[in-house]
């Protein structure tokens, strides 16, 4: 061999730039391995399920000849490629595709799972609308709870209003003891002097706040002639009833 001239303009083009002979080796490798991939690609025998399919796709490619036996026939009865079956051309074009099973599973096995799949869907859906109905059940009962409240407060403001007017009016005829322990106001707890007095108060707190309203307005009408609805004392009862509308808020309203 020649020897290398270290002054000739080849070797002075050459590149010498730090780090080039490791990647143009890196480069030469992975070259290397893609050849060799491809290459044991092309050698690789080939299953046989990959064969069955390429034997098939090719087949099915390919259209059916004169030594087909229902090609032939259909031939002889009028039919040209491409045309559609029928008398009068309604029919399909292309043949039938084929469903070919590659999977292990039985037959059915597809549906079945098809079917589950519908079957939990409709579970879930279900189960959605359960749970909106569930969220407008308690959002009503909400309501109604909420409004029972608000009904139950005016009725024990409307009490109070009744027990206040109640001892005025008993005040003003001099009766010093209500005729029933809850019609005026209830003194502070510090004020009550015995025991017995706490248990008839415990009784007389069996009748709700409605009954007790109802038996108290009775009393302010007949007693007093007085309308808590109103405001208004009456002359008497001839005079109570033609001019009050009624002895409920609702009557008023």
């Amino acid at each position: 061999d020649e020897e290398e001239d270290y002054m000739s303009d080849l070797f002075i083009k050459q590149d010498v730039r730090p780090g080039l002979p490791m990647v143009r080796r890196v480069k030469e490798a992975i070259q290397k391995e893609g050849k060799q991939k491809e290459a044991n690609e092309k050698n690789r025998q080939k299953s046989i399920k990959e064969e069955e399919k390429e034997r098939r796709d090719l087949v099915l490619k390919s259209a059916l000849g004169n030594e087909n036996k229902g090609f032939a026939l259909l031939q002889k009865m009028g039919y040209k490629s491409g045309q559609a079956l029928g008398k009068s051309g309604e029919g399909i074009v292309e043949p039938i595709p084929l469903n070919i099973k590659t999977g292990l599973s039985g037959l059915g096995h597809e549906e079945l799972k098809k079917r589950k799949a519908e079957e939990k869907l409709e579970n879930y859906r279900q189960k959605l609308h359960m749970k909106k109905q569930a969220n407008e059940q308690a959002a009503d009962q909400f309501r109604i709870r909420f409004k029972t409240k608000q009904e139950e407060r005016k009725m024990e403001g409307d009490l109070r209003k009744s027990q206040r007017a109640c001892q005025q009016l008993d005040m003003q005829k001099d009766i010093d003891v209500p005729k029933e322990t809850w019609f005026w106001i209830e003194p502070e707890e510090e004020d009550k002097k015995d025991e017995e007095d706490k248990e008839d108060e415990c009784t007389s707190s069996d009748l709700s706040v409605s009954e007790k309203l109802h038996v108290l307005t009775a009393y302010l009408r007949e007693e007093h002639f007085y309308c808590i609805w109103c405001g208004t004392t009456y002359e008497d009862s001839e005079d109570l009833s033609s001019n009050c509308p009624g002895d409920s808020a609702a009557d008023h309203d």
